[in-house]
């Protein structure tokens, strides 16, 4: 349904009543018309039934333990939002709202936005170091980072100094470097939406090629970065895939959750003989996990890991990496994609599902990066989806089919789950054409965007909606 102004703004009211705004609870964004002015309808993400099953008995054999604890959003789908907190739709028990709400508040704050009395810095020279280290800094990690031919150190900073402080007495120490916070980057939403296979392929609205009938230029072997959570290798999804895990060393840190990493993965280069093939089967992924779990279920990558993630890629050789991770901005962050990017790699990040109010979310709003945003089956734009500038391209991003973390499969909404279809549509130009440098590649997704919204490029949809029709030639 199109809104007016008057009734968008009643809209945002009520929601905002409803879902405790003034506590910092997520709420429902305002219509992107008012923001833009543009009329646009707006892709929900949580109406429907409770229809889909992750412990989906057709799976067959599964050998994963589907009791497996670690990932206890999965299999259950009367967590319609994907927050951990079940939505009794059914029932319509109002007496549970106010303590739904009192737990997303008290989740919203326990999120840290960067790791405690930490600093990074990228070209910190051994001088610097020492003359850090004699005022109480100390070195708790350094690796040499290629992509940027310098070495990145984490630091302790000392007792009883701010993280801002110690920022701008390394910066000192060492002008030429990149100097920053430890900040954390997270895995960009893994909502379950209620639907079945037969419906829920997504990839159907920009016309991607089905298995056999994908043209042989757009079949070409190809390899692809990831950097996610953990994968579960052992899906069914993934039989017969060429997937290589890396994860990166976190000292004592609990691994990450498979939720999100085996989703992406699976829309990325799932078998074609599963239940949930992917868009490049026969491709060849290597994913690094970069991410570790902190309280509850926040899976979180420090920039420092994220940094060592993208060299470790463009070291073997990766033309195309996806990121669908989002977090704010950080100089170390800039360095890499900016090094990675001179390199040639194609890097495609996530939008971010803040709303269309929320300012930039990086890396996506890096330039250098590709920024997917997210529409529904009808092109409508994801109502959660980040809106800005900085917003290059759309493409499938509500109930797109893929594995679930267990066995079995669910349908997933977020941006996080649009972006592989770009990662995927640049890789299959890359693998057909190798000669094609990165600007290329972003040049021709735009030249072949479907127009929506504003003629041109705009906020809500960037060039337009991703067109693989005119990628692979059907």
């Amino acid at each position: 349904m199109f809104l007016n102004a008057s009734s968008a703004s009643l809209a945002v009211a009520f929601a905002l009543a409803l879902a405790g705004g003034s506590l910092g609870v997520p709420f429902v964004p305002p219509n992107y018309g008012d923001l833009f002015g543009i009329g646009v309808a707006l892709a929900d993400d949580d109406g429907g039934s409770d229809s889909s099953d992750d412990s989906d008995s057709s799976d067959d054999s599964d050998s994963s333990d589907d009791s497996d604890t670690s990932d206890p959003d999965d299999g259950d789908d009367d967590d319609i939002d994907g927050d951990g907190v079940a939505d009794d739709r059914r029932g319509g028990d109002r007496s549970n709202r106010a303590s739904r709400r009192a737990v997303l508040a008290s989740r919203v704050v326990q999120v840290d936005r960067q790791a405690p009395r930490q600093i990074v810095a990228l070209g910190l020279d051994d001088a610097a170091i020492a003359e850090l280290t004699a005022t109480g800094y100390s070195v708790r990690d350094r690796r040499t980072v290629s992509i940027a031919g310098a070495d990145m150190v984490r630091l302790a900073i000392p007792r009883g100094v701010t993280l801002e402080a110690a920022r701008a007495r390394v910066a000192g120490a060492a002008p030429a470097a990149a100097v920053d916070l430890n900040h954390f980057y997270r895995p960009d939403g893994a909502h379950a939406e209620p639907c079945g296979a037969d419906n829920c392929l997504a990839r159907n609205v920009v016309g991607w090629p089905e298995g056999a009938a994908m043209p042989g230029r757009c079949a070409v072997p190809t390899r692809i970065g990831l950097i996610d959570t953990a994968i579960n290798s052992g899906h069914l999804a993934f039989v017969g895939a060429k997937v290589e895990t890396i994860r990166l060393e976190a000292g004592n840190l609990p691994d990450s959750g498979r939720q999100h990493g085996t989703a992406v993965a699976a829309l990325l280069v799932g078998s074609a003989e599963s239940r949930t093939p992917g868009l490049v089967p026969g491709g060849e992924l290597i994913a690094v996990d970069a991410f570790h779990r902190g309280a509850g279920n926040d899976d979180r990558s420090a920039v420092y890991e994220l940094v060592r993630a993208i060299d470790l890629l463009a070291a073997r050789g990766v033309k195309v990496i996806n990121m669908s991770l989002t977090g704010p901005p950080n100089l170390l962050l800039k360095q890499a994609i900016e090094r990675a990017a001179a390199r040639g790699i194609v890097l495609v990040a996530a939008a971010g599902n803040d709303g269309p109010r929320a300012a930039p979310l990086y890396p996506g709003g890096y330039d250098g990066v590709i920024a997917v945003t997210a529409i529904d089956r009808s092109k409508n734009p994801y109502r959660r989806a980040g809106a800005g500038d900085h917003v290059d391209i759309a493409a499938p991003g509500v109930q797109v089919w893929t594995a679930a973390s267990i066995k079995g499969a669910q349908s997933k909404t977020g941006t996080s789950f649009a972006a592989p279809f770009v990662t995927a549509a640049a890789a299959m130009m890359l693998a057909a054409n190798p000669e094609l440098k990165a600007a290329d590649v972003e040049g021709l997704l735009q030249q072949s965007a479907e127009d929506l919204g504003k003629p041109g490029k705009d906020p809500v949809f960037g060039w337009g909606l991703l067109n693989a029709r005119a990628i692979c030639g059907t």
